[in-house]
């Protein structure tokens, strides 16, 4: 339907406002609507609000033109965040010079979930007699281990889902409203129809690479848990610029327990500027003062398998290290540092664990979230999967009939770099063992939500919000069967800056 609008305009004149025109199109993607506004005047800025009546309840962020000659101006809104086969309401809000104007209200019917495969259960909600409200937001869930059709996918708090990608390994929101995928060979920021906006290939940056004369360039992918090139996880830096792990690999000879000669795979980071080339690099390889190949925690090739980037307030990076039950502290210096590991946090690394307990460090962990940083003081959440755990006798778990059991933590730590002393803030023990995947964060509440995978299903997991008390009170949880989250975590809302409440 499209509407001419000649008097919608409030509290401004004809010379401040001209008519406009408007109209509300679907999109490739069934659940995802685009909203038209034509305006006769460059420099304004608006945003839709729809919902299932005109009560509305949900936006999108604003969108400003930023065209600065007269003329005709196009400007296109995705709306996203929709149940299926649905009627939504949807309206319009303009401003400019001051003055704001309203669409009238247009309808829209969403489509269906794809059916070419079967679809993962997906069940959540309040835990009864829960102390506290869940936080607001969606959950954007990376789905793996399962034969659904959905790869990245957004629900309600209720468990409906709303928004997907069909492909992904991994995706993170991005501050344009955008989202970031990890595909292996490639890695693509998408739109919220996902439509590609623009992709970087292995090819591309193996081009870069060789021609930056740096150490290493990335091989085909290797078949391992994981994959390669690209694996695990993409970051977009405050730059612009994306960082992202790449899986390489270097030949040994007669490493301890392995005679001969074995090819052992490392982890590689790139850092990849707005016109795709690679203007910073960093391998595992290239450290051994601090990363020594004879350290193998989890069995030949997969030395290091590193799963999760994260960028500190000093301009420096993170790199939870899963086969080494590490978490490193990079010298990356907004892209001028020398790549040399500062620091490794968790069991044999540079850092003491309060008490002296070493069962209490993580282990094979996953998804470092920085909760805040206070001087030298980092409060640091970690989903401690805890594979081959070490205990005061270090024997590691589940290493023979009379080892101690694997368990699962969520946790937060304190580490303080000046003294290089960490202190297990908190933890909840939810009573099983994830041997793999899983994410952790604090929310707007100050509760802590945690994803882990289901050991005696091989395609479920569960995400479960709790207070951060002692002991931990059940808030809010959800079941997904049929398919494993490696990740789930909360977000505000698919739209950067604002917040769904429902």
């Amino acid at each position: 339907m499209v509407a001419i609008l000649l008097g919608a305009c409030l509290g401004c004149g004809a010379s401040n406002f001209t008519p406009q025109v408007t109209s509300v199109t679907p999109t490739a993607h069934p659940l995802v609507a685009q909203y038209n506004i034509t305006h006769y005047k460059s420099g304004f800025a608006a945003w839709v609000e729809f919902g299932t009546d005109t009560n509305y309840g949900r936006q999108t962020s604003v969108v400003t033109d930023t065209g600065t000659s007269s003329g005709v101006v196009h400007m296109n809104i995705l709306v996203a965040g929709m149940l299926p086969l649905t009627t939504y309401h949807m309206r319009a809000h303009v401003e400019l010079g001051g003055n704001s104007w309203v669409d009238e209200d247009h309808t829209f019917t969403t489509g269906a979930l794809p059916t070419a495969a079967p679809l993962p259960q997906i069940t959540a909600g309040s835990v009864s007699g829960a102390p506290v409200a869940p936080a607001p937001g969606i959950e954007l869930l990376n789905l793996v281990s399962g034969p659904q059709t959905l790869k990245v996918v957004a629900t309600d708090l209720a468990g409906n889902i709303i928004w997907y990608c069909p492909e992904g390994i991994a995706a993170n929101p991005m501050a344009n409203g955008h989202v970031i995928i990890v595909q292996i060979t490639d890695l693509q920021e998408v739109d919220l129809a996902c439509n590609i906006v623009r992709d970087v290939s292995v090819d591309q940056v193996n081009r870069s690479l060789q021609a930056g004369g740096y150490s290493f360039t990335i091989p085909p992918p290797l078949g391992l848990p994981g994959g390669s090139p690209f694996h695990h996880d993409v970051l977009v830096l405050p730059n612009g610029h994306w960082i992202a792990l790449c899986q390489i690999e270097k030949t040994f000879t007669d490493l301890p327990d392995h005679p001969g000669t074995v090819n052992v795979v490392g982890d590689a980071l790139v850092d990849i500027d707005l016109n795709g080339n690679v203007v910073w690099a960093w391998s595992a390889f290239d450290h051994p003062e601090k990363l020594n190949p004879d350290r193998n925690l989890q069995g030949w090739p997969d030395w290091t398998h590193s799963n999760a980037i994260v960028y500190t307030a000093d301009g420096n990076l993170l790199l939870s290290m899963r086969h080494q039950s590490w978490v490193l502290k990079i010298d990356y210096q907004d892209g001028s540092g020398p790549g040399d590991v500062l620091w490794r946090l968790g069991n044999d690394g540079d850092f003491t664990i309060l008490g002296g307990d070493p069962s209490q460090w993580f282990y094979a962990q996953h998804y470092p979230h920085i909760v805040n940083v206070n001087g030298s003081h980092t409060t640091l959440a970690v989903f401690d999967d805890g594979n081959l755990r070490v205990d005061s006798s270090l024997t590691a778990c589940g290493t023979s009939a009379t080892a101690p059991p694997c368990y699962t933590r969520a946790t937060l730590f304190d580490v303080d770099e000046s003294t290089n002393l960490a202190n297990l803030l908190w933890e909840d023990s939810p009573g099983y063992y994830s041997f793999w995947g899983g994410s952790i964060s604090t929310l707007s509440n100050k509760d802590v939500e945690f994803d882990s995978t289901i050991p005696s299903n091989s395609s479920a997991s569960q995400i479960t919000e709790v207070t951060e008390t002692d002991p931990p009170q059940p808030v809010w949880q959800m079941n997904i069967v049929g398919a494993n989250a490696y990740r789930g975590f909360r977000i505000p809302s698919l739209y950067p800056g604002v917040t769904w409440n429902k």
